[in-house]
């Protein structure tokens, strides 16, 4: 079996993020697909908010070590303020110190075959690059998501930083992966040079995962009486924004086209809860909307199968990403009201799942308010949408692993297999 070093951040116990869903089950199947990872991750104090209900899904043979890591906006700061250069290109800039002679002893002792990284923390990516520049491994970077794009992130150094990264990366990296098309074709435009280097994995779901939700026992309706439209995760004020939802539904309910008894908006674990509360307030809808805090993720898989019904919001600047929940939206196999730009990669998949009406975030409030209407017709109707069963099928992570388990196979031929030190860590 060949071994593979793995450089991710969200990896548990951290919480609060469905973006450690893809590392974690990437290095629980890989070994089922021929490659036996190890993990190279930061120290617990590095994360805001930690939890232990993923710890017990770690395969008891995978090794996890956690090199020195501070959050500078935490551990660095004074009378809360710090210097820029510290979070460039993230909070987390200081791990490199503690994970590269960490790393470099890892690859001493497991003999790694590859190395991948992961981002959304760039800093992984500096990792990534600085350890295969040091042993000549092969390395693969996963983005997941566009680093350096227009508006994102708004701070010019900061941006300049990212870009700096994504230079280093396509200078080295054997491949460059990315969880939808959009993104992919974003980055072959730039980098038209390396563009045969980029591959799409697209995010997913856990089918194990899926299968102890169902055993739970799911009891009554979310809200007796009321249809519970959910949406599970957070909400970004820029880029998740239900402000046009909320004014269709205040519309609405002035209009007497729903009663207010007949549906709740519930958001579980939105993280900018004190925001989504003002919002909801505003438009006279507190009665409503639910805000509710995170749960354990097998018990908010639960919670999605129990709900009548699921919500998608992503922004037209986010065309070419998808939220990760969304693939197990398709795998909970319930109605869903997509709010999404129908150009975007979100409204794509979704148009090709058919499973409820989509229109634009930013669309005018009469048009966000038809869209909400026909959902709620299919559910008082008893329609019950049919599952798109071959889309369903290969959005789930076994099936993304073994696409990168492929593509690890992929790189290992083509540089020979090497693993080690190299010998003369100045090349580059």
């Amino acid at each position: 079996m060949k071994r593979l070093l793995m450089i991710a951040y969200h990896f548990p116990p951290l919480a609060g993020s469905s973006g450690i869903q893809r590392s974690l089950r990437f290095a629980q199947q890989l070994p089922g697909h021929g490659w036996q990872p190890a993990v190279l991750s930061v120290n617990t104090r590095a994360y805001e908010q930690t939890g232990s209900d993923l710890l017990a899904e770690l395969p008891a043979d995978l090794e996890v070590v956690r090199a020195f890591a501070l959050d500078a906006s935490r551990h660095l700061a004074i009378a809360g303020r710090y210097p820029g250069w510290l979070a460039r290109p993230d909070r987390w800039l200081s791990w490199l110190l503690g994970a590269v002679p960490t790393g470099l002893a890892m690859i001493r002792r497991h003999r790694p075959a590859a190395i991948w990284s992961t981002y959304p923390i760039a800093s992984a990516h500096l990792l990534g690059y600085s350890l295969s520049r040091l042993s000549g491994l092969p390395w693969v970077a996963d983005f997941r998501d566009p680093m350096a794009h227009e508006g994102y992130p708004a701070d010019a150094r900061t941006w300049q930083s990212y870009l700096s990264v994504e230079k280093k990366v396509f200078s080295r990296a054997c491949r460059a992966v990315f969880a939808t098309p959009g993104a992919a074709r974003l980055y072959r435009q730039r980098y038209p040079v390396q563009a045969e280097r980029i591959r799409v994995i697209e995010n997913g779901y856990d089918e194990d995962a899926f299968r102890r939700a169902s055993d739970q026992p799911h009891g009554a309706a979310l809200n007796p009486g009321s249809l519970t439209l959910l949406h599970s995760g957070i909400v970004y004020p820029e880029w998740r924004n239900p402000s046009g939802l909320f004014e269709a539904l205040q519309r609405l309910l002035s209009a007497g086209a729903i009663r207010p008894q007949t549906l709740r908006l519930r958001f579980r674990a939105p993280v900018h809860d004190r925001w989504l509360a003002d919002l909801a307030e505003r438009h006279g809808l507190g009665f409503m909307v639910e805000i509710l805090p995170p749960l354990p993720y097998i018990d908010a898989l639960t919670e999605m199968l129990a709900a009548d019904a699921l919500l998608a919001l992503q922004s037209a600047d986010c065309n070419d990403q998808v939220p990760a929940k969304v693939y197990e939206y398709l795998r909970a196999r319930k109605a869903i009201l997509g709010l999404a730009a129908p150009q975007g990669d979100t409204a794509g998949i979704l148009r090709t799942a058919a499973m409820g009406p989509i229109c634009a975030l930013e669309a005018p409030a009469e048009q966000i308010g038809e869209a909400l209407l026909s959902l709620l017709a299919s559910l008082n109707g008893g329609a019950s949408p049919v599952a798109n069963e071959h889309l369903v099928g290969t959005a789930s992570r076994e099936a993304r692993t073994a696409a990168l388990a492929g593509l690890l196979n992929e790189i290992t031929v083509a540089a020979g297999s090497p693993s080690g030190l190299k010998s003369n860590p100045s090349k580059p």
